[in-house]
C-alpha cells in the first residue's frame, strides 16, 4: 500500500516509516517543513508537504491508507492542541473521505477512553484526543484506533499487551518503536478495522496482539 504519514518527523511516525518500508509498503512521510525532506528519504519515505493548519489535502493524493500521528507536542498550550490533534484530525478524516482514502489508522492515548481521569492538567488533551476518535469511528472510513499508554524511546521489543476493553487499569509503558509495529500490524490486519485497541508493554507478539478474538 502506498501509506501516508501524517506527523512522519515525530517520535512514532519516524520509526513508522522505515517499518513500513521494510514491509514491502510505500510510504509518504508529511510534513511541514521542507528542511525534514532527507531524513524521510533515509527513513525509506516519499517526502511531501503538508501543514494541518494550512493546505495538506495535496499531499494525500494516491495514497490507498493515512496513518494519523501528528501531535501539537507538550510544549505548546491548549490551543494548537486543538489545531492539531483534534481540528487537524477531523481535517484529515474529512480528506480522506473526501478522496476516497478508505483506510485510516489513528494514533490517540490509552486515557482517551476515559478522558475525565487524573491529572486534570491532562484533559483538555485526552478530550481533543477522544473528539477526533469519535469522529473517525462516527465515518465511512475503515478505522482503527489504537490507544497507547505512556511512551518511551526504548528498543522495540516485537512483543505488546493490547485490550480492546476499557477497565481503567493501564499497563506497562510502551516503545514507540512497539507502537509503530503496532500500526504495520493493524494495516496488514483486517480484523482490526472497527476496533479501538488499547496497547501496552507485553509479551505477546504484536501481530497476534492486535488480532480480536472473535
Amino acid at each position: 500500500m502506498h501509506v501516508a504519514v501524517i506527523g512522519a518527523n515525530g517520535g512514532i511516525g519516524r520509526e513508522l516509516l522505515s517499518r513500513l518500508a521494510d514491509a514491502g509498503h510505500d510510504p509518504i512521510g508529511v510534513v511541514r517543513d521542507e528542511s525534514q525532506f532527507d531524513e524521510i528519504r533515509e527513513r525509506g519515505g516519499e517526502p511531501r508537504l503538508g501543514d494541518l493548519e494550512g493546505e495538506f489535502e495535496s499531499a494525500l493524493e494516491g495514497a490507498d491508507a493515512v496513518v494519523f500521528t501528528a501531535g501539537s507536542g507538550g510544549d505548546t498550550d491548549w490551543g494548537k492542541t486543538l489545531l492539531i490533534d483534534l481540528w487537524g484530525a477531523r481535517r484529515s478524516i474529512d480528506a480522506c473521505v473526501e478522496h476516497g482514502i478508505d483506510r485510516f489508522v489513528m494514533i490517540s492515548a490509552y486515557r482517551a477512553s476515559e478522558p475525565l481521569g487524573d491529572p486534570e492538567a491532562m484533559r483538555p488533551y485526552w478530550v481533543a484526543k477522544r473528539c477526533a476518535d469519535d469522529f473517525l469511528e462516527a465515518s465511512a472510513l475503515d478505522a482503527t484506533v489504537l490507544r497507547p499508554t505512556a511512551l518511551t524511546d526504548n528498543e522495540g521489543t516485537g512483543r505488546v499487551s493490547a485490550s480492546f476493553e476499557y477497565d481503567g487499569e493501564g499497563g506497562d509503558d510502551i516503545p514507540r518503536a512497539d507502537v509503530a509495529h503496532a500500526v504495520v500490524a493493524a494495516l496488514e490486519t483486517d480484523e482490526t478495522i472497527g476496533e479501538t485497541i488499547r496497547l501496552f508493554g507485553g509479551d505477546t507478539a504484536i501481530e497476534d496482539a492486535v488480532r480480536p478474538e472473535r
